[in-house]
């Protein structure tokens, strides 16, 4: 029996080779020779002649770099169609007074800047994009630094390590579907004894409002804040894990301390993942939809309306407000980041 399915798949495997030297080679190679000798492209020994006056030299690394290409190409085209495309739309529409029509789609007039002096002058949003980059201010840090202990916690030889990695993962599943609105709702992610606590009295009485408002935001939501820890965590422990155990060896030797050993080995290691952090946390944190804010209320002037509607001013204000919001994100990774490679200069020099 095994004798003849044996000869059953050598005969299928023979007939496919078969087919495909004799029948669909002289295709192949057909096509091949017109794609490469035609009006437009042709091939002369170690040269390509495009229109039979542009004139590149064909070399091993260039040839490796077109198929690299050919090998992302099918990335590169939805990069284009469904990333690079809705980008620069939402930028044009952003200088245009813009409506959706069931009949006509989006439409819209050309008014400048209009969209952005109005998102800037709207006594709604200033309020929200203060408190934004007042939270990312304070938040950021906070959770590198936690995620930089925890790794490190994470790290010593202990016991049941995949199941500690697991509990600080969790809450970034958790945070991906509707279970964190519900979680909301219950007031589940904050902490009652910080918001009754005496502490945020005296940080609204002897404070700036500007300072005081971002800080009782970021207590309210300490422990939602702290869940976009997980990811940084496995990402400082991935690099904790890639340290070579005999430098720590060799600094015990010569008498460095647990302290000496994470300012001078531990923290020059994986400081590098900390730019690559800060750009996750930033842009994790800036996408969450929250119930009132920026991006709620991008979304609702989207909604169907009419350009004489006071509530509803379209997708070319909306996506003003989206812009400008992408823009902070920049400078709130910029700034971060800029600080982390200062540090690093002022250290080389």
């Amino acid at each position: 029996m095994k004798t003849k399915i044996r000869k059953f798949f050598q005969t299928i495997g023979n007939f496919l080779y078969d087919f495909r030297i004799k029948k669909l080679g002289p295709i192949f190679q057909k096509l091949g020779y017109f794609l490469t000798h035609n009006f437009v492209l042709r091939k002369e020994e170690n040269q390509l002649i495009i229109f039979r006056f542009l004139k590149i030299k064909i070399t091993n690394r260039r040839r490796e770099a077109v198929v690299g290409y050919f090998f992302i190409l099918l990335w590169l085209v939805g990069f284009l169609i469904f990333t690079a495309y809705p980008l620069i739309y939402s930028l044009y529409l952003s200088f245009q007074k813009a409506f959706f029509n069931i009949q006509t789609g989006i439409s819209g007039t050309g008014v400048g800047f209009a969209n952005y002096k109005n998102v800037l002058s709207d006594a709604n949003l200033l309020p929200l994009f203060a408190n934004y980059l007042g939270t990312m201010v304070f938040a950021v840090p906070l959770i590198i630094v936690f995620a930089i202990l925890i790794a490190v916690l994470i790290n010593q030889p202990i016991k049941g390590k995949g199941i500690f990695r697991t509990i600080f993962f969790l809450p970034v599943v958790i945070s991906t579907g509707p279970v964190l609105g519900e979680l909301i709702l219950q007031d589940a992610t904050s902490l009652p004894s910080i918001s009754e606590s005496s502490a945020t009295l005296t940080i609204m009485n002897n404070l700036p409002a500007f300072v005081a408002e971002p800080l009782l935001i970021l207590f309210d939501s300490l422990l939602l804040t702290l869940w976009y820890a997980g990811i940084p965590i496995l990402v400082f422990l991935a690099g904790l894990q890639k340290i070579n155990k005999e430098i720590y060896e060799a600094a015990a030797v010569d008498g460095a301390s647990p302290w000496d050993t994470f300012w001078k080995i531990t923290l020059p290691s994986i400081k590098p993942l900390i730019s690559v952090n800060i750009i996750y946390v930033v842009v994790s944190m800036s996408l969450y939809v929250e119930s009132g804010g920026i991006l709620d209320l991008a979304k609702s002037h989207m909604l169907s309306g009419t350009p004489d509607n006071l509530f509803w001013k379209g997708y070319g204000y909306a996506a003003a407000i989206a812009w400008i919001y992408f823009l902070m994100m920049v400078l709130v990774m910029l700034l971060f980041i800029g600080l982390v490679s200062i540090r690093k200069r002022r250290r080389s020099r």
